[in-house]
C-alpha cells in the first residue's frame, strides 16, 4: 500500500510507490544515481518535486527545466504501479551538463561536488527570491544571520541550508570577531590512524571544531589591531538546517598526487547530538540517519552506492540492482556522504497513509 501525498492547499494528492527501483547506468554515471536515490529519500524535497509545487512559487527568471527533468526522475522511482524496474536517467544527466559541463564526457566524477552544484542549480532555477542585491554590512551578526534567507529562498533552502560561525580571537589585543557562511553540507576531516584504525563521527566533528591556531601569513586582517596577527580560528553551527548532509573527507590532495582514506568511520543511526557543535546552551539537537552515499575502489577507479530508509526499512542501491540490507551492514569503511533528518523540530513534509 502506497503513500498518499497532499499538498498544503489539500488541492493537490499523488499516490506513490515503495520507492525501491534502480537507476540505469549511462556511462560513469553511478555518482549520480548514489545521489539521486538519496535525495529521492529525503522526503521534504520528494514531495515537493512530486506535487510539482515549484510551479506555484516559482519567481525566478530562470527556465525550471533541471527541475522538472529530476522531478520526472523522481516520478518514475515512486511510481505507484511499479512497473518499471530500472529509471532511465539521461534526460536529466543531459539538462544537468548543459548547466554544468564539467560533467560531460564519461570520466570519474566525484559524488559530493555533483551533490552541490546540483542543489545548487536546482536552487537557482526554483529560486522564490530572485535578483534580490543589498549593499548592508555583511559582517552584522544580526543581518548577517538573515541576509541570504533575503535573496535566497527556496525549498532546497528550507532544507539542506545552515549557517557556520566561524570566531576569531586575536592573541595580541585579545579581540573576538566573526563571520558567518551558508552551508549545505559539512565537510568533516578524518582523524588520522594507523592501517585498521577506527574512528567516529563524533571524533571527526570535534577535528573540524577544535581551536586552530593561525600564524601572521594566514590570519586575516584583525579588526582593531588593523594588521595581521597570530590569532586562533574556531568553527561551530550557528543555525542547523532540518538536513544536514555530512561529508567524509577521504579524498587529500598534495601537490602530486590525490589519495583516499578508507579508514573505518562509525556512525548513530539515530539521535545523532549536534548540540554541542552550536550556540553554548543550544540544548540538544538531534538527527536520524536516512541516506548514505558510499564510495568503493581507488581515487582513480571507483564506485558509488547507496543505501536508503522507508517505511520497510533500509535498501541498498547500485545502480540498476535494489536489495534490502539490514541495519548492520551499513557502517563500513565505503561510507562518503551521511545523510541525517532533524528529528527534534518541526517537520514540513505532507505524506500520510
Amino acid at each position: 500500500m502506497g503513500l498518499l501525498l497532499v499538498a498544503d492547499n489539500e488541492k493537490e494528492q499523488l499516490t506513490i510507490g515503495s520507492g525501491r527501483v534502480g537507476l540505469r547506468n549511462i556511462g560513469n554515471t553511478c555518482f549520480l544515481n548514489a545521489v539521486v536515490q538519496c535525495l529521492s529519500h529525503t522526503c521534504g524535497l520528494r514531495d515537493y518535486c512530486l506535487l510539482k509545487l515549484y510551479k506555484k512559487e516559482k519567481f525566478s527568471k530562470e527556465d525550471a527545466k533541471l527541475t522538472e527533468a529530476f522531478s520526472q526522475v523522481l516520478l518514475g522511482l515512486w511510481n505507484e504501479n511499479e512497473g518499471e524496474t530500472v529509471v532511465n536517467p539521461r534526460q536529466f544527466y543531459n539538462f544537468f551538463k548543459e548547466a554544468v559541463p564539467y560533467f560531460s564526457g564519461y570520466s570519474q566524477q566525484d559524488a559530493q561536488e555533483f551533490l552541490r552544484f546540483l542543489l545548487d542549480k536546482l536552487h537557482t532555477e526554483i529560486n522564490r527570491k530572485p535578483n534580490v542585491l543589498y549593499n548592508l554590512d555583511m559582517t552584522s551578526d544580526v543581518f548577517s544571520s538573515f541576509k541570504h534567507l533575503e535573496r535566497d529562498d527556496s525549498r532546497i533552502v528550507d532544507l539542506f541550508s545552515g549557517q557556520l560561525r566561524s570566531s576569531l580571537h586575536c592573541s595580541v589585543c585579545s579581540h573576538y570577531s566573526n563571520t558567518f557562511d551558508v552551508f549545505c553540507d559539512l565537510s568533516l576531516p578524518i582523524p588520522k590512524r594507523s592501517s585498521g584504525g577506527e574512528v567516529t563521527l563524533r571524533e571527526c566533528l570535534d577535528l573540524f571544531s577544535q581551536e586552530e591556531k593561525l600564524d601572521k601569513e594566514n590570519s586575516p586582517m584583525c579588526e582593531r589591531c588593523n594588521r595581521h596577527t597570530e590569532c586562533t580560528k574556531q568553527l561551530s553551527i550557528q543555525r542547523f538546517p532540518q538536513v544536514i548532509v555530512i561529508h567524509l573527507n577521504r579524498f587529500t590532495m598534495t601537490r602530486w598526487s590525490i589519495s583516499k582514506s578508507t579508514v573505518y568511520v562509525s556512525f548513530p543511526l539515530t539521535n545523532l547530538d549536534l548540540g554541542p557543535y552550536g550556540p553554548i546552551d543550544c540544548g540538544p539537537v538531534l538527527y536520524d540517519l536516512y541516506a548514505i552515499c558510499n564510495h568503493a575502489g581507488t581515487v582513480n577507479m571507483g564506485h558509488y552506492t547507496a543505501c536508503c530508509s522507508d517505511e520497510n526499512g533500509w535498501c541498498f542501491y547500485n545502480d540498476s540492482s535494489v536489495t534490502p540490507v539490514s541495519e548492520n551492514q551499513l557502517q563500513t569503511n565505503q561510507a562518503y556522504v551521511l545523510f541525517y533528518q532533524r528529528s527534534n523540530s518541526t517537520t514540513t513534509t505532507n505524506a500520510r497513509k
